[in-house]
């Protein structure tokens, strides 16, 4: 007879509903992997404007003592969508149906990951995992601050269309607290359950959101669904003197978190105050920019490996660029986004970081009215102007901030981390990591405490360097006569992102974080093995 005996799973999210679907299924027995799907179904419900269904996702999965594995979960270009589709434009419009131009990943990467999950051991139903959703979109979900102030944001240009009104109260902006129904999405969640989930690309409701999308204007056919998979891919990663840090490789801006990382590890030494941390981070964030800029896009249009970035010459170069004394000049084109990031241990040490996201707030703004889905607008990153390294192509993927991040350091423990945020990513990655893992912070101060963003996130559209104001004056006043362009945010701002972590300690215990920015919860508790 088998002995059972206790352990620690752990789950944390931007959201306390996806989190408690996330530790249900732990509770039960479920992998991480089934518990992050379960989430991720959740969050889509729960957080409608910040991803969903018709986006896209990235995974890194780790199991133990094995390097971690990757899912692109990206949807690419329609085959229709052609510079010649976009006649007459300069560039892609942000929203509408000719901004809902590539195929939504998300559901794709659920599948994929399942069958990782399903080698560790038989999967649960369907019904188990999307049942919290199916139920919360059924029943309701309240308005947070988050939802209420994307409805204000987005109402002026996307309140026209009859499928937006589910998004809505009464043809008005959404108020904090009140109670929203999704009945159409709980019924194609429903239909998932039901026919499998190879039914959002090969079944009725892929023929349900191609004749939405064909009617919207939308350049995506229903060949554009039969088509897609997400992919398998492997890692990027960079060995510093604390371990090894894992980050997803072209089309994210995954190479970038990993560059700030890898210089700060090399400059390390200059690090005295939170005076000389920041401002290094921030340093090194412009040098990991300028690279990325430089280079990324689709993979298959990539003209260097990207792991040559982070061979020690080129970090060596890159440094030499870093004054400590003085901000290099930032004029910078920057990036927009709008996600959430997820991770997830289970009682056999397997661990999970995920991002979902739709792009920006509510994404396109196109809702299919048969299924309630609304679509991602990621292809807006894609240029129309010819030759240049982001041009529109059918069957290409567009740049993606998105970039889940994972750590196995050399004492053993192992770290799922991220957050949302654009260009904020790789920032708060870096400024989050660096507390915790090099200057033995709490997790949860390492979180908590102020952060900066140099550039614009979701909301935002500037280059200057925000600090959040319980930053401190000094450090803020030190920070422009060093020549940094500041501005001033309040504390806990959203726009600096929802952070979170979930670690695994070599005792098998787990500790989490969420972050005070979010409606997140972390939960931590024993589970029956």
């Amino acid at each position: 007879m088998k002995t059972s005996r206790m352990s620690t799973a752990s789950f944390t999210s931007p959201h306390f509903a996806a989190t408690n679907a996330g530790i249900d299924i732990l509770d039960k027995g479920g992998t991480a992997i089934e518990a992050m799907v379960a989430a991720a179904a959740s969050i889509a419900v729960n957080y409608p404007h910040m991803n969903g269904l018709g986006g896209d996702g990235f995974w890194l999965i780790s199991e133990p003592e094995k390097p971690p594995i990757a899912i692109n979960a990206a949807g690419v270009a329609a085959k229709a969508a052609d510079l010649s589709f976009y006649d007459g434009l300069s560039s892609i419009p942000s929203s509408g149906p000719k901004a809902a131009l590539t195929m939504a990943g998300a559901v794709s990467g659920w599948q994929k990951a399942l069958e990782i999950s399903d080698s560790w051991q038989k999967n649960k139903s369907l019904s188990l995992l999307l049942g919290h959703a199916i139920e919360q979109a059924q029943s309701g979900v309240k308005v947070t601050q988050s939802m209420c102030d994307a409805s204000h944001k987005t109402f002026e240009n996307m309140s026209s269309s009859a499928a937006f009104a589910q998004f809505l109260s009464d043809g008005k902006p959404l108020s904090k607290g009140e109670l929203i129904k999704l009945p159409l999405l709980s019924k194609t969640l429903t239909k998932l359950v039901e026919n499998g989930l190879s039914d959002f690309y090969q079944g009725e409701v892929a023929a349900q959101l191609a004749h939405d999308l064909c009617a919207a204007g939308s350049p995506i056919q229903l060949q554009d669904f039969h088509d897609y998979q997400a992919e398998v891919v492997e890692p990027l990663n960079v060995k510093v003197s604390k371990g090894k840090l894992y980050n997803l490789p072209a089309p994210t801006q995954g190479i970038a978190s990993l560059i700030i990382l890898a210089l700060y590890d090399l400059l390390q030494h200059h690090v005295t105050d939170d005076l000389s941390h920041a401002h290094l981070l921030i340093e090194c964030t412009k040098q990991a920019f300028i690279q990325r800029n430089k280079y990324l896009t689709d993979p298959s249009r990539l003209d260097i490996a990207l792991n040559e970035l982070l061979d020690q010459a080129s970090i060596k170069a890159m440094a030499d660029n870093i004054s400590m004394t003085s901000a290099a000049p930032w004029p910078h084109a920057a990036a927009k986004g709008d996600t959430v990031w997820m991770g997830a241990c289970d009682n056999q040490g397997r661990m999970v970081s995920y991002i979902q996201s739709l792009y920006w707030e509510f994404g396109s703004g196109v809702v299919s009215p048969s299924t309630g889905i609304v679509w991602n607008n990621r292809g807006t990153s894609f240029s129309l102007e010819k030759n240049s390294l982001g041009q529109l192509a059918p069957g290409l993927q567009p740049f993606h901030t998105l970039n889940p991040a994972f750590a196995e350091l050399n004492d053993g423990r192992r770290i799922a981390y991220g957050t949302m945020g654009g260009e904020g990513q790789p920032q708060t990655q870096a400024a989050t990591i660096t507390r915790y893992v090099y200057q033995n912070m709490p997790l949860q101060d390492a979180f908590s405490k102020g952060r900066w963003l140099l550039g614009r996130t979701w909301g935002e559209n500037s280059h200057n360097l925000k600090l959040e104001c319980d930053i401190g004056e000094d450090i803020e006043s030190r920070l422009v006569n060093m020549g940094h362009d500041v501005v001033s945010v309040p504390a806990k701002s959203e726009i600096m992102g929802h952070s979170g972590a979930v670690v695994l300690h070599t005792d098998g215990t787990c500790e989490a974080t969420t972050d005070p920015r979010s409606d997140g919860k972390a939960i931590v508790q024993s589970v029956d093995t």
